[in-house]
């Protein structure tokens, strides 16, 4: 788990991470951006890897397969990263 960044990068946020756009189907990454004070980033989730199927304001819709189960969460777009597919 991600405690702290590093010396030169804290306390900043970088904007086109914050307003990056995605579509239906792509494959991404979550990681927590440590600036943003988020209370209800459940940790289980850090590292993981889904697809967006949807939006939510302006969140996206991620579903996550946990064993067997497909498990949908709402990120917002700061925390993910777009991952290439082959």
């Amino acid at each position: 788990m991600l405690t702290h960044k590093a010396l030169r990068t804290k306390g900043k946020l970088s904007l086109t991470k914050y307003f990056q756009k995605f579509k239906e189907g792509d494959y991404v990454a979550i990681v927590r951006e440590l600036t943003m004070q988020s209370p209800g980033f459940p940790k289980r989730i850090q590292g993981r890897t889904g697809i967006v199927i949807g939006t939510k304001g302006s969140s996206y819709v991620i579903t996550i397969k946990d064993y067997d189960r497909a498990k949908q969460y709402i990120v917002k777009p700061i925390h993910l990263r777009r991952i290439q597919t082959q």
